[in-house]
């Protein structure tokens, strides 16, 4: 297969938790949506672990996951709430790295030092959409893990918050540090460089 075709597909793969977001507001069923949170997790490990193994990182797919991921989650903890399933000090918890890492995002391609930076995936911030996944699966099935996940959501945000902070920090202090590729817009955390 072609790698343009590839990559396509890696893609398409990706932004397919865009329409399981919209499903998952339509359908109320409690294990229909266990359904799609499940599938949206298969998908953000799929086209991670496809793109790595074939050597398929590209700028356009780096930039495409995250928003991706960020749109499904968003959505779902957002209908939650409307239901009343969780509390809005739950919900700014659960996507508190979210909104500082696209904070982040912003100021850095706004400061000429930092325009350099590649935003690349951390363990840490991996960790976080495995327990917001299991927060959302916590509120359709095990509705008292919900406030353990949400304080373990709080504390590795913040862990993850300060992971991103330094590694920006310091790669826009490494001399000769790697001009990014594609547009002239270096990634956001996600797949691929």
């Amino acid at each position: 297969m072609r790698r343009r075709t590839s990559l396509t597909l890696l893609n398409a793969l990706s932004l397919s938790r865009l329409p399981l977001a919209a499903l998952f507001v339509v359908l109320e069923d409690p294990w229909a949506r266990v359904a799609l949170v499940v599938a949206a997790g298969l998908t953000d490990f799929l086209d991670g672990y496809i793109a790595r193994h074939k050597h398929l990182e590209s700028y356009w797919g780096a930039l495409i996951d995250p928003i991706a991921d960020r749109g499904f989650v968003m959505v779902a903890l957002f209908t939650f709430v409307l239901e009343g399933q969780l509390t809005p000090l739950e919900f700014g918890v659960l996507v508190m790295r979210d909104v500082a890492t696209g904070l982040g995002f912003v100021v850095s391609r706004l400061l000429p030092r930092f325009r350099v930076v590649m935003f690349k995936a951390r363990v840490l911030g991996k960790v976080v959409t495995t327990l917001q996944l299991g927060a959302l699966l916590a509120v359709l099935v095990a509705p008292v893990l919900v406030r353990p996940l949400v304080i373990a959501v709080g504390l590795t945000s913040l862990a993850s918050v300060v992971d991103y902070t330094a590694a920006v920090w310091r790669a826009r202090s490494r001399p000769g540090a790697p001009r990014p590729r594609g547009p002239n817009i270096p990634t956001p955390s996600g797949r691929g460089a």
